[in-house]
Parts: C-alpha cells; structure tokens; sequence
C-alpha cells in the first residue's frame, strides 16, 4: 500500500485559519461510506442523522498552552520550546527550536525568570528532555506564559484561546486539539442528549504526531506515535450498553476512534483502564466498536486519511474529499465536517408544532 495512493490536491485558500463565530454552523458532508453517496449539510443537523438508542463518544482532553517562547539564559538567543510529554520530577520531553542551540547542561529563561529550564538530554526524534524551575503552580505559570499549539498549517493568531478547546474539555494534557469535537456546543450536547442519545467520555491526550508526515513509502513501514488514554468503567458500560441493544457508537474524531478501538477485545467489547496506544488505523482494518464517526478534513498521505479510508474504503474518501474542494469546503482543524456511516438518514427534528 503506497503513501501517494492517499494523496489529493488540496489548494491553499482552504485550509481555514480562523474558527468561524458560530460552532455548528461550519457545514457537514454526510457520506454513505458503503454507497459513497454525499450529502450537503450544516453541522447542527446531525441530530437528524443520530437516533434515540445510540451512543456518541466524545474525547474530553484539554489542550495545554503547550508554546513557549524563551531565551538562552547566557546569551539571550529567542528559543521556543514545545512541550510533548511529562515525565517525572518537573521534566518534560520538548521539541526545541532551534534545536542546535540546545545542547545538554543549556539554561533557558521564560517570562523574565519566571520559569527556568535545563536541558537534560537529547532523546528520539531529536526532542530534549527538560528539567523546569519554579515557584507555585506549574500550570498557572504555564498558563501565564505559554501559547496554545496551532498546527503548523494555521499562520493566524488565535484570537481566543478557547476556540482550540472543546466545550467539554476537561482534563489537561494535548499538544493539539481534538478539532472534530470543536463543532459542539453545550445546547447542540444537550438536545442530542435530551433525544435519547448517550454520551460516553474518554480520554486521549492529543500528541503533536499527529501533524507528523508519512515518511515511508509502504504504509505498512509507518511507526505510530505513542498517546496516553482513560476509559473509565461508566463509560465503557454505556458503550457496552449501547452495542449490546443494537444501538450505533458514533466516535467524535479520530482520537475517539482510536481510543475505544485500543481499548477493545477482539469481540467488541470496550474495556476500562488506563494505556498508552499506538494503533494505527489503515484500509483492511476491522473496527470493533465504532459504527459511525464525526470527524473534519484531512491532510493528504497523513494516517488520519488513512483511518478515514479503513472505514469508509479510499476511492469513496477520495471522491467525497474531491466533491468538498469543489463545493469550497474549509480543510483541516478550524475547517468543516463529516459523518460517514452506513446509509446514512436524516429525520427532520421535532419542532413545537410536530
């Protein structure tokens, strides 16, 4: 299976920079993944399209202001560092830029001294781990000073920190957001709630391979980063609860997809529990748990492509992406939507009247 084979021409103008005022107004394209069959949407119809017995998985990470930008303590050079992953005792692996400048034993200096960091070692990958000096809280300070970590395709400053959370972000610890979940509001949670649709929380902390390119040829040669993931036990018994009475579960992003699909037996059932996961989601694959997935545009050759296409087969990906270039579609994480399913079928909301 070669890279390029996922691979399309996407032009620059629709890559969205800006997240738009209102959430679930960004537009939806509904894809029959066994006809290939779309359909032109907003977002907040997807009620329409979720029915009273089905279970919508959510993943409630919260994106850490993870950007800071420093000096070399000793000759004032601007360094920016990026944290990926924390270890123990105030050490974090980093991503430094730029990454010549520092060396294990440099002293780095963030907001005039109200942060300290020396770099330990260089690990794989050329990230640095770094050990951090403070006073009081690590994530107040990190507040204070750090940026949020806009993928590198987003050149715009964000205006409101908030707009790369979820409504329902909850437990600190993504390097990137899981961007599918940025068209929910808590009206739009509460309605599908309110309809007979369970909600199902999980954890995946976002990490920034996310963004990382295919470098291999064969995509079978593809290493996966590693993420960290929390399935608690009430939340895998609604998954549970749902499948075993015929409902659908509808994952919210790629991370959702692979969260319950690393947290899955063979034969489909969702265990709780805590894990690092490396899983790698490419045509052939067969999903456990998922049904349907809500999820945005993708970068071409990127896996998450690839994990569209295992479930929804290439050539209607590729098609339905080429169908959203022509209708002007905005790409990527402040851009439009998906709902692939099996025959997809919208049922006009209930109003006051009906």
């Amino acid at each position: 299976m070669d890279v390029k084979d996922f691979n399309f021409d996407l032009p620059q103008e629709l890559i969205a920079q800006d997240p738009l005022d209102d959430r679930a107004s960004s537009r939806l394209l509904v894809l029959d993944k066994d006809t290939g069959a779309v359909t032109h949407r907003v977002f907040r119809d997807i009620v329409e399209y979720l029915r009273p017995g089905d279970c919508l998985v959510i993943n409630d990470t919260k994106v850490i202001p993870a950007r800071l930008m420093g000096v070399k303590a000793d000759t004032g050079a601007k360094i920016e560092v990026l944290l990926l992953k924390r270890r123990e005792n105030d050490i974090w692996e980093t991503l430094v830029k730029p990454g010549k400048k520092a060396k294990p034993g440099t002293e780095l200096s963030f907001g005039d001294g109200l942060l300290t960091g020396t770099v330990v070692e260089t690990v794989d990958d050329g990230n640095r781990l770094i050990q951090f000096h403070y006073e009081g809280i690590f994530e107040e300070i990190l507040d204070q000073l750090g940026q949020m970590p806009l993928p590198p395709y987003i050149t715009h400053q964000l205006k409101d920190k908030n707009r790369y959370q979820t409504v329902y972000a909850k437990h600190e610890g993504s390097a990137a957001a899981p961007t599918a979940g940025l068209h929910f509001t808590n009206e739009l949670l509460q309605e599908i709630e309110d309809m007979g649709v369970k909600i199902a929380h999980v954890t995946l902390h976002v990490g920034l391979g996310t963004f990382r390119p295919v470098k291999v040829e064969n995509v079978l040669d593809h290493h996966m980063h590693s993420e960290f993931y929390v399935v608690e036990e009430s939340e895998a018994a609604k998954v549970n609860e749902t499948k075993a009475a015929g409902g659908r579960v509808i994952c919210v992003g790629t991370t959702s997809c692979r969260t319950v699909e690393s947290a899955s037996t063979e034969d489909g059932v969702l265990k709780a529990g805590t894990g690092w996961t490396e899983i790698f989601i490419y045509p052939g694959y067969r999903f456990k748990i998922l049904d349907a997935l809500i999820t945005n545009f993708h970068l071409p050759e990127s896996t998450l492509v690839m994990l569209v296409s295992a479930l929804a087969g290439r050539e209607h990906i590729l098609a339905a992406y080429e169908e959203a270039i022509r209708e002007r579609y905005r790409f990527f994480s402040f851009g439009d939507a998906m709902f692939i399913a099996p025959n997809p079928v919208a049922l006009p909301r209930k109003t006051e009247e009906s």
